[in-house]
């Protein structure tokens, strides 16, 4: 069995696969900003649920998949939690000593799963999650791209509305919804979801001519409504790309919401080798 922890800035989601890939079971939760909080609602839902796996030795590893920039097992910095210098890997095998602990970056391990789904279309991919923040993944012939695997897309500066901010400040869910007071599900108009494109083709327009690549994968809460802008977000992007730079195919991710936890498996499985 593998346990998958997909902590997000606002939910953490916890999930149990079996060693052929299907979802056993799955549990959810606020994330708390407080570290040791979050290591303690982890520990009780793990020996609370899979009790019965731990004691006959058969969960081999725990895939975490965590916000920002992550150098081995360490969590640098993510933005949305305040977390610093977080050794997760560390005080998770203290809890868990003899059950392998993995740790990625979460945009990372999503992107790894959903360009599976889309293997025979391109071998340079960028998955852009768009959700409480925005995160990115950038896979190169189905492998994370460890060059550029610490890419912290959704912070770059932008010029928007007359000043320069973080892509994600104005294009991420969680600013649409300072914005119109509405969940993303919850908007209708085309107007709103014009200028909802309008925001995240900014990030694309920087990232595309350096990035160049082959197809872009939408995920997130912002990504579940993707057919409410895809074609706004497309003319927008191919509109304004300079000259010479293609315009890749923008498609919705396969699992917008569940990418990441699939990820980890995934993640999980190269490790183990199996």
């Amino acid at each position: 069995m593998i346990i998958t922890i997909d902590t997000g800035g606002t939910k953490t989601l916890l999930a149990g696969f079996s060693k052929d890939g299907k979802l056993l079971k799955s549990f959810e939760f606020q994330t708390p900003k407080s570290q040791q909080k979050y290591l303690e609602i982890i520990e009780k839902v793990i020996k609370k649920e899979f009790s019965e796996q731990l004691k006959a030795g058969e969960v081999q590893a725990i895939s975490c998949a965590e916000p920002g920039i992550i150098e081995n097992g360490v969590i640098l910095w993510a933005k949305n939690l305040r977390w610093q210098n977080f050794d997760i890997k560390t005080e998770l095998s203290k809890i868990f000593p003899n059950i392998k602990i993995l740790v990625e970056n979460d945009a990372n391990l999503a992107g790894l799963f959903e360009s599976k789904k889309f293997k025979n279309k391109a071998q340079n991919i960028l998955y852009v999650t768009l959700s409480t923040g925005i995160g990115s993944g950038i896979i190169t012939d189905g492998k994370i791209n460890q060059g550029l695997k610490n890419s912290e897309i959704g912070r770059i500066p932008i010029e928007f509305d007359g000043r320069v901010r973080e892509w994600e400040e104005f294009a991420s869910a969680r600013a649409i919804f300072n914005v119109y007071g509405k969940y993303a599900s919850e908007i209708s108009k085309p107007r709103q979801w014009q200028n909802i494109a309008d925001r995240i083709s900014r990030g694309f327009l920087v990232i595309i001519p350096i990035i160049q690549p082959e197809l872009i994968i939408v995920g997130g809460s912002l990504g579940e409504n993707f057919k409410k802008f895809d074609l706004f977000l497309e003319q927008i992007v191919r509109e304004n790309l300079p000259e010479g730079i293609s315009c890749p195919e923008i498609v919705q991710a396969k699992k917008p919401r569940e990418a990441v936890i699939y990820g980890c498996f995934e993640f999980a499985k190269e490790a183990l080798n199996f």
